[in-house]
């Protein structure tokens, strides 16, 4: 009798543990022409999506013709690194459902993680090569700049690696008194913050160059409370003169947006935090080693002490967390490798352009076209 309908999952599993059992995904013959993929190590999603699945696909299909030609045919498996904790049992049974014939023999006898490493030392040797080949090329390079920090992993991740939700927090307003004294009924200028350690690493205050509030103060400067460093009070469209004071602290050090302002003024970034999250010899003594939250404890309480508080209020705001640990990732800027895109995008943009790329639907070619013209240096240093 046959079943009434067919059930894959047994029938599946049961020829492919007959494969896999008989050692057919194995490398047997050396003295036949070699052909070696090595899988790349899955994200840090920990499980295989849609596009892994297509990968995952083509390999096999690859793997599978030049083992029936008869080559020395090898798919190795790897795993991840860099701070990203393993999920191998959870991949390598997805890639089992989905009949890939990878030499497990490099996985442990359960397929709970994979006992080869792609950092090994061949490995290693060979992304070293490849590395110097795209540096020598111009397509990679290291430079200073702001990334995602996680400071539990003690790495940079990337911006699909954080996870960003509103969360009940608080928003202060301070006051940046002038170094001149009062200027009218004006004691200084007022600005709002949700992380009031950061003031420490400020190098200006914005204001939008049409707002006719402060058009006057542009070029004046104000004082840096707790680090009495005078800051210049710049003008700059980034601001938006309807929202709070319409005064905006600048830190290119640790905020993304600030980062880009300062550019374009020529200010120089100043980093208050070590890789640790503890405030570093950049600010006052009495705030060096702190903890950035317990920083922030104290800053606020002693601005509170310097009349420089102007409030305190419940706010609702959108927080950025790592998405493998759970901490709040910083804006940090350090000293990283990437890619530098213009060049790729250029290819890919020209390709599509001559025709040689077609995308069905067409309209999704806009939604192509659009993401190369604005993309961004990727960073690679943990990859």
């Amino acid at each position: 009798m046959l079943d009434k309908s067919f059930d894959s999952v047994a029938v599946e599993q049961r020829w492919y543990q007959r494969w896999e059992s008989a050692g057919w995904f194995g490398h047997r013959d050396h003295q036949q022409p070699a052909y070696c993929i090595q899988l790349p190590p899955p994200n840090v999603t920990g499980t295989l999506h849609m596009g892994h699945a297509f990968q995952q696909t083509l390999m096999d299909a690859l793997i599978r013709y030049h083992r029936m030609r008869g080559f020395n045919t090898n798919w190795v498996v790897g795993t991840d690194h860099a701070g990203i904790a393993q999920s191998g049992s959870t991949i390598t049974r997805q890639m089992r459902r989905l009949g890939a014939s990878a030499n497990w023999t490099y996985a442990d006898t359960e397929g709970q993680k994979a006992g080869y490493f792609t950092m090994d030392a061949k490995m290693s040797r060979a992304v070293v090569e490849v590395f110097v080949r795209l540096y020598e090329a111009g397509l990679i390079y290291r430079g200073k700049r702001l990334v995602n920090w996680d400071p539990v992993l003690g790495t940079a991740v990337s911006d699909l690696e954080v996870d960003t939700e509103e969360e009940d927090g608080r928003i202060w307003e301070l006051l940046y008194p002038f170094t001149d004294g009062p200027v009218g009924l004006l004691q200084g200028l007022t600005v709002a913050t949700t992380r009031p350690e950061t003031m420490l690493g400020d190098v200006a205050v914005a204001v939008h160059p049409e707002d006719a509030r402060y058009k006057a103060l542009v070029g004046k400067k104000v004082m840096l409370p707790l680090a009495n460093r005078p800051i210049p009070i710049i003008a700059d469209e980034y601001v938006d003169p309807q929202f709070g004071t319409g005064c905006v602290k600048i830190t290119p050090g640790h905020d993304f947006n600030d980062y880009q302002v300062g550019k374009r003024h020529g200010l120089e970034p100043i980093s208050i935090l070590r890789l640790d999250a503890h405030l570093n010899d950049s600010v006052p003594q009495n705030y060096r080693g702190l903890e950035r939250f317990d920083a922030r404890t104290k800053i606020v309480s002693d601005l509170r002490a310097e009349n420089c508080l102007v409030s305190e209020k419940a706010y609702k705001l959108r927080v950025p967390r790592s998405g493998r640990t759970g901490v709040i990732v910083e804006p940090m800027l350090t000293d990283q490798w990437f890619v530098a895109m213009e060049k790729l995008a250029r290819a890919g943009l020209e390709a599509v352009a001559r025709g040689e790329v077609k995308f069905f639907p067409e309209h999704w070619t806009t939604t192509y076209n659009q993401w190369l013209e604005n993309i961004q240096d990727w960073c690679i240093s943990r990859q």
